[in-house]
């Protein structure tokens, strides 16, 4: 019995991984206002590695509509403004001196739209991902049951604390989507 437990537990980690990582791609589609998680795990083409943003600079919101970013090497400020034209932000770097300013412009209609669409299907990828944890723990609990003779009643007692499980975390990552959809539409 305490190894089903463990199987449970093991299953409820790695869903909370799903949402945990769902969450933070959804912190990176813009809003109307300005956030450094749309820039900080932005990967720079650095001396020839890829690195990240944040790794390469501070990063700062010095107002609701601007960035800022200052890089720690003033050689990283060309392959920073290069990332950023080249990402599906569509914002234009601005250097001033040392540090590289992005001015976030409000969302149009139709970008708004298409922003809603992106986050859908990121919260759809994670809930297909919480399923898949699902499921690949209730075949470790059948196959618990088969070679270590659980009983029935155990087996489906701990699947039916999956499927919670399952609930919650779906439940979840549809608060998160509303939450991100309410942040795209305000104007």
């Amino acid at each position: 019995m305490g190894a089903g437990e463990d199987l449970v537990r093991e299953g409820d980690e790695k869903m909370k991984k799903s949402v945990g990582a769902m969450q933070a791609s959804l912190a990176g589609i813009r809003t109307g206002r300005a956030s450094i998680a749309l820039v900080e795990n932005m990967k720079v083409d650095y001396y020839g590695t890829q690195t990240v943003m944040k790794q390469l600079s501070a990063l700062g919101v010095p107002d609701a509509k601007t960035i800022e970013i200052r890089p720690w090497d003033k050689n990283a400020i060309q392959p920073i403004e290069k990332a950023i034209s080249s990402s599906d932000l569509k914002l234009a770097p601005q250097r001033q001196g040392e540090v590289i300013r992005l001015n976030i412009p409000p969302l149009t209609q139709e970008r708004r739209i298409e922003l809603g669409k992106l986050a859908k299907k990121l919260a759809e990828e994670g809930k297909v991902a919480v399923r898949n944890v699902r499921q690949e723990t209730n075949g470790k609990l059948k196959s618990a049951k088969d070679q270590k003779g659980m009983s029935e009643d155990d087996f489906r007692r701990l699947t039916a604390q999956v499927q919670k499980l399952t609930d919650q975390h779906i439940a979840k990552i549809d608060e998160l989507l509303a939450i991100k959809e309410k942040e795209i539409i305000t104007v």
